[in-house]
């Protein structure tokens, strides 16, 4: 149902928040990484307060708008009126990463069937393609240990991530953190491409070409630099413009 404009409610940075999160939410839907309504979504709103703002549990990714955002504090207790409620088991996983990275403003978290494929895999992701090259530069392990809902994992989610920007979740799916949603959406595509590369590369049936050492080492290095944080910055206004062409109420 539609609801009522936040814009007026809250600064503009936390209105510019909203309207690049409902953005990201559309385009998680358009690229079709969506799992019905059971992936989530957050981004720490800048303050001491330790905000969110995270997906109306219910609401499917392509009806997200910037008003329809929930803010949250760190316990998933919703901060504003909203007939729609969150999803405090779905938070966990973002709560804690928000916790123990002051530098992750934004996390996302996918069930696609590529992710969960590779997840699957013993050998985890297979250096074969030039994206998984950019993955395996800042990538993490963490295993399954059920549907994430208990506390005393939480620190094993930190400890497995690290200081890393990629955590493929074991028999569940892939996770990218950032310091902007641009930056997050960029890690997320890359990593979700390198998974669909590698099982249709798999699916041919012959014997795959692995990528040379030195080449990972000289990839490692740049990406060290920081310069490839750059490029969610390049193809985020982009984005925004192919969803502009569809359907601008993301932005109410």
């Amino acid at each position: 149902m539609p609801l009522a404009s936040m814009k007026d409610q809250v600064s503009p940075e936390e209105w510019e928040l909203r309207v690049n999160l409902a953005a990201l939410y559309r385009l998680t839907a358009l690229y079709g990484w969506t799992d019905l309504v059971f992936t989530h979504i957050s981004v720490r709103i800048p303050g001491p307060e330790h905000h969110f703002l995270i997906n109306p549990f219910g609401m499917l990714f392509e009806e997200i708008t910037a008003s329809s955002l929930i803010k949250v504090d760190q316990h998933c207790n919703k901060l504003h009126d909203s007939p729609y409620p969150v999803n405090p088991a779905g938070f966990t996983i973002h709560s804690c990463i928000h916790e123990g990275r002051e530098d992750v403003g934004c996390v996302m978290h996918t069930h696609t069937r590529a992710g969960v494929g590779v997840s699957a895999q013993k050998a985890g992701v297979l250096r074969i393609s030039q994206q998984s090259t950019y993955v395996l530069a800042s990538l993490a392990y963490h295993d399954y240990e059920g549907v994430a809902l208990r506390d005393d994992e939480k620190p094993r989610l930190q400890r497995d991530l690290g200081m890393n920007n990629f955590l493929m979740l074991r028999n569940h799916g892939l996770l990218t953190v950032g310091s902007t949603i641009a930056d997050t959406f960029l890690a997320m595509y890359v990593f979700e491409t390198t998974c669909q590369i590698q099982l249709a590369a798999q699916a041919g049936g012959s014997e795959l070409i692995v990528i040379p050492d030195e080449v990972q080492s000289d990839i490692d290095k740049v990406m060290a630099t920081g310069l490839a944080g750059m490029g969610g910055q390049i193809a985020w206004p982009a984005m925004l413009r192919k969803l502009d062409k569809i359907d601008t109420s993301y932005r109410n």
